[in-house]
């Protein structure tokens, strides 16, 4: 029996790149550090009432995702694969991506690791370098996708939320 070819094209533009940002940001150690300290000036702010430390606080909390905003419009417009869609096939032997006429396979032993957002599916090449799968683009697709993910990489490497 053949195996059923599952492709996609996904649209790359400033919301994905977003929260992408965001999901990578909060879940290091950096963000999640500055987070905390954000938080903390603001509980002690309360707790003293001194409310130069919620200024501080609040300044901390919203540094980081108003800069990614502004980085992910800056990214979506300045990166030219992003100017058109990538075309993924979910194949036997790993991931295809291509664009106009350049076509790359990452072997499905090469992915770092899987996660998802609400909006995307991440599929980590590497620590900093992702495929960016948009739910939207996907549409029916997304469960398929995530069933095939699943199958051919390590379920310790896997941390999808349906």
């Amino acid at each position: 029996m053949e195996e059923k070819e599952l492709s996609f094209e996904v649209k790359v533009n400033a919301t994905i790149l977003y929260d992408y940002l965001l999901h990578h940001t909060y879940n290091s150690p950096s963000g999640i550090l500055g987070s905390v300290v954000g938080a903390a000036f603001v509980v002690a702010a309360f707790i003293t009432g001194r409310w130069t430390l919620a200024v501080g606080g609040a300044i901390i909390l919203l540094y980081l995702p108003i800069t990614l905003w502004f980085q992910a419009g800056k990214q979506a417009k300045l990166t030219p694969a992003f100017q058109k869609p990538l075309r993924y096939r979910l194949l036997e032997e790993g991931i295809e991506v291509s664009q106009e006429d350049t076509t790359q396979v990452c072997p499905w032993e090469q992915i770092y690791k899987v996660t998802s957002t609400k909006s995307s599916i991440v599929v980590y090449t590497s620590r900093v370098n992702a495929f960016l799968f948009a739910r939207k683009d996907m549409g029916e697709l997304t469960n398929e996708v995530i069933r095939t993910i699943s199958t051919h990489v390590s379920p310790n490497q896997v941390k999808i939320r349906w």
